[in-house]
């Protein structure tokens, strides 16, 4: 406790308040959101069979999916309407790919925004102290942006077609009884995606962020302030060179008599009487 006053007090914690620590809390953050919406989901559907010969009927036919979205391997039983014989069904697709891809990248993140804002807390100086660390830090921060762009571009594609795969209508198709005229086919319920429209949202929002921090973090870097000193080795070049050719150095004033006190300026040698009178007559007389 006596540690973290310490840190607190010595103003070790300011550093959250600048836009690349701040920024690193935030994608921290919207990490876990992405991972959580995506990788927590379970969600179902449930459909009705309404068969010409109502003791073959089954009106509450529920099927259940979730995370990774392997649904060719969601299985269900569905009535035939053909005496007591039930088939056995299976969704259609994998859709596993783009979410787990999608997951990864944000858990990643998540680990690595959580890292980088340790380092920038407790070992700032360490950080600063070569160009290593900075340059690091960006490298990575511009992969982690393409990667969220591909990555959530990915999985919003994904998430379309589990809803194609998942309509009610569409699982319907697959149902022989649903083939017949005679039998009445239904959806009951639809599969709620609102957390995984979500989590596609918290994907491109963790790419802007991370685009976004990437000039924050290439200021950290040797290219960037190098490429701010070399404006003011240009003009004090140009200060030295024009101060040389001799307009403001001492050489001037003594050759032109312009700038050399007591030449001209004192009051010494045109205000007073006594040295007036002792140069003029004395000079004179000695040219005679």
């Amino acid at each position: 406790m006596e540690a973290v006053d310490q840190l607190a007090s010595a103003g070790t914690f300011r550093v959250v308040k600048e836009p690349l620590a701040f920024l690193r809390v935030l994608e921290w953050l919207f990490a876990i959101f992405a991972f959580a919406t995506c990788g927590g989901y379970s969600g179902g559907l449930r459909l009705s069979v309404d068969c010409a010969n109502k003791s073959e009927s089954d009106l509450n036919i529920d099927i259940a999916f979730a995370y990774p979205f392997r649904l060719h391997q969601v299985n269900f039983d569905a009535p035939t309407c053909e005496g007591k014989r039930r088939e056995k069904l299976s969704l259609i697709g994998d859709f596993s790919s783009s979410a787990e891809f999608f997951v990864t990248i944000a858990v990643f993140a998540f680990l690595y925004s959580l890292a980088a804002t340790v380092v920038y807390i407790f070992f700032q100086n360490k950080y600063r102290e070569n160009n290593r660390g900075p340059l690091i830090d960006f490298i990575v921060t511009v992969v982690f942006s393409f990667l969220w762009l591909v990555g959530s571009s990915a999985w919003a594609k994904g998430l379309s077609d589990v809803k194609i795969a998942t309509d009610p209508d569409e699982v319907l198709l697959l149902m022989s009884a649903c083939k017949q005229q005679s039998n009445k086919c239904l959806p009951v319920r639809s599969p709620v995606m609102s957390s995984l429209n979500t989590s596609v949202v918290f994907g491109f929002l963790n790419f802007i962020l991370w685009a976004g921090n990437i000039w924050f973090v290439f200021k950290e870097t040797g290219w960037h302030s190098s490429g701010q000193r070399h404006p003011p080795d240009t003009m004090e070049k140009q200060s030295s060179s024009y101060n040389q050719g001799g307009y403001n150095q001492d050489s001037y004033g003594p050759a032109g008599g312009y700038n050399q006190p007591g030449s001209y300026g004192q009051v010494g040698d045109y205000g007073q009487p006594q040295s007036y009178g002792q140069s003029g007559p004395t000079s004179f007389a000695n040219q005679i």
